[in-house]
């Protein structure tokens, strides 16, 4: 089993993405978001819940409702955060962590666990809290060029430019004391 990820300025972005996986046939419990809560992935309760497939009480707008295990999490030094799919429940612990007064490693631990390294798992933090979304996606080791193709459809978040946009403008790495409320969320290089 093989696990992929990208990263993507926009929900938008990552939902066009998310529905190309889904029309390939990758199981919604292979597909993970993590996402900043914004207008554009509000979670709001109600009966649309089940209709939309969620199945813990919850419809996640933009599209991907119908992911496994919608959740809104609160994860120190990104505020809260909208996460679906199988990486909700490493996510989950991590908030209950903060919520029993300590994080051990905190998000970036979570994302290592995944498979990042930890300089990777740093910058994917840092974008997150900036307003970023995250697709994760675990598959078996013979759909990994076509997953691949379908995340690089949509062209990702240069990992390697982004970290050096985020250290030219002083970062050091992601810190989770930072409150996310107060930290420069529109710090993104300009496009191109």
């Amino acid at each position: 089993m093989s696990t992929h990820t990208r990263l993507y300025d926009t929900w938008a972005e990552a939902m066009t993405v998310v529905d190309r996986l889904r029309g390939a046939r990758i199981p919604n419990d292979d597909i993970s978001v993590i996402s900043p809560e914004s207008d554009e992935n509000r979670v709001s309760d109600g009966a649309e819940a089940t209709a939309a497939g969620s199945g813990i009480g919850a419809v996640l707008g933009g599209g991907a409702g119908a992911l496994a295990g919608v959740g809104m999490l609160a994860i120190p030094g990104l505020g809260p955060i909208v996460a679906t799919g199988w990486f909700v429940s490493t996510l989950a612990g991590l908030a209950a962590g903060a919520v029993a007064g300590g994080v051990a490693g905190g998000i970036v631990d979570a994302l290592t666990s995944s498979g990042l390294t930890t300089e990777e798992a740093q910058v994917y933090a840092e974008a997150i809290r900036r307003g970023g979304t995250m697709v994760t996606v675990r598959v078996d080791d013979e759909q990994d060029a076509l997953v691949e193709g379908l995340l690089d459809e949509t062209p990702p978040v240069n990992l390697t430019e982004r970290e050096q946009y985020y250290r030219d403008s002083g970062w050091t790495g992601f810190d989770p004391t930072l409150d996310p409320r107060i930290h420069d969320l529109t710090r993104r290089p300009p496009p191109g």
